[in-house]
């Protein structure tokens, strides 16, 4: 599997947490599933899963908040 680069400008937002920020990035820009993203960053694939799930819901109180 190509490792995809991972630009930092996805870190310029404080809101996510650095692996919630990667999860996200890897799942929506990369169509990337759950397990090829834990492989690539040597984590389970429920943290993965969880982190993404934390990601998802801090956008979606921010769209609900404007």
């Amino acid at each position: 599997m190509k490792k995809p680069k991972i630009p930092l400008a996805i870190f310029k937002d404080r809101t996510l947490k650095p692996l919630e920020a990667i999860s996200e990035y890897l799942k929506e820009r990369h169509n990337l599933n759950y397990h090829e993203i834990a492989v690539l960053l040597n984590r389970n694939d429920r943290t993965i899963w969880t982190c993404y799930q934390r990601a998802k819901k801090k956008r979606d109180k921010v769209k609900n908040e404007k």
